[in-house]
C-alpha cells in the first residue's frame, strides 16, 4: 500500500520542480525544512514539495507533496500517512490542512481565469474543477440555474481528465476542446454548448487550462467534477443544488 502512495506522487504527466522552494514554509526552521525535503525526496525524488508547516502534533510538520498531505518528523526520521484526528474536539485535522491550502491556493486564481456563473448578490461561492466532457459535469451544469436562484456562485476551472498531453506527447482531444472554450468570444455561452456535446469552434489563445489542470492535482483533484466550498472544504462530486445549499449552510 505505502509502495501504491510513493508511485502515486510520480504519476499523471505533469511537470514536477524537486528544487523549487515550497511557496508555505512559515514557522519552518531552516535545518528541519532541509531534512524534512531531504527525507520525502530520498524516498520520492521527483516529489514537487509544495508546502512544509508545523503540523498540531509535536515534533512533526505537515507536508504537502504532488497531491498528497504527509506528516514528517523534524528531524526527517519519520513519516505519517493518513488522516490525523484530534481527538479532544473530535476534529479531522488533516481536512483543515487540506482546507487551509486550497483556500491559500483558489485565492490566486484571478476571477478572470474562471468561468463564472453567478447570480446577482450570491450568499456562497464555489469552486468548481470541471471537464466538458464528463457526464456528470454536464448533469450538474444542466442545474446551473437552480444553483444560482440557491444563492450560489459557481465559478468553473478547467481540469479535463485526460490531461494535458497524452503518452506521444500531443495534447489531448479534451484538452484542446477547453482550451477552445476558454479562449471563445463568449466563454459562457461556449461552455454550456460543450455541455451540451456540442464541439466549441477550434481556437487558441494565452490560457489557463494547463496551469488550472496542474492545480488541481496539487490539491488533491482526482476526478470531475469536484466542488470547493470558500473556506478550501471539499464538498464532493456531483450533487444536486438541495444537497450543496444543505451542505454549505452547515459549513461542509
Amino acid at each position: 500500500m505505502f509502495k501504491k502512495w510513493l508511485l502515486a506522487l510520480c504519476v499523471g504527466g505533469l511537470t514536477l520542480n524537486a528544487c523549487a522552494a515550497p511557496d508555505g514554509t512559515a514557522g519552518v526552521a531552516a535545518g528541519q525544512e532541509s531534512a524534512i525535503r531531504k527525507a520525502v525526496l530520498g524516498l520520492v525524488p521527483n516529489a514537487s514539495i509544495d508546502s512544509i508547516r508545523p503540523a498540531p502534533m509535536q515534533g512533526f510538520y505537515q507536508v504537502i507533496a504532488s497531491g498528497h498531505l504527509v506528516y514528517v518528523s523534524s528531524d526527517g526520521k519519520y513519516m505519517l500517512n493518513g488522516d490525523l484526528i484530534d481527538l479532544s474536539k473530535k476534529k479531522n485535522i488533516t481536512d483543515d490542512g487540506w482546507a487551509d491550502y486550497r483556500k491559500a491556493e483558489l485565492a490566486k486564481v484571478p476571477e478572470a481565469d474562471r468561468i463564472v456563473f453567478s447570480p446577482a448578490n450570491p450568499r456562497y461561492r464555489v469552486t468548481v474543477f470541471t471537464d466538458v466532457n464528463c457526464a456528470y459535469c454536464r448533469q450538474l451544469h444542466e442545474h446551473i440555474a437552480d444553483f444560482n436562484k440557491a444563492g450560489i456562485a459557481v465559478e468553473y476551472v478547467a481540469w479535463p481528465r485526460e490531461g494535458v498531453t497524452n503518452e506521444a506527447g500531443r495534447t489531448t482531444p479534451t484538452y484542446n476542446e477547453m482550451v477552445s472554450v476558454w479562449c471563445a468570444s463568449d466563454r459562457k455561452a461556449a461552455f454550456t454548448a460543450a455541455k451540451q456535446g456540442k464541439t466549441p469552434k477550434a481556437t487558441n489563445c494565452p490560457n489557463p487550462v494547463k496551469d488550472e489542470f496542474e492545480l488541481g492535482v496539487k490539491l488533491g483533484v482526482s476526478g470531475t467534477p469536484t466542488i470547493i466550498g470558500a473556506d478550501g472544504a471539499m464538498l464532493g462530486g456531483y450533487v444536486t443544488p438541495d444537497q450543496l445549499l444543505q451542505a454549505l449552510k452547515s459549513g461542509g
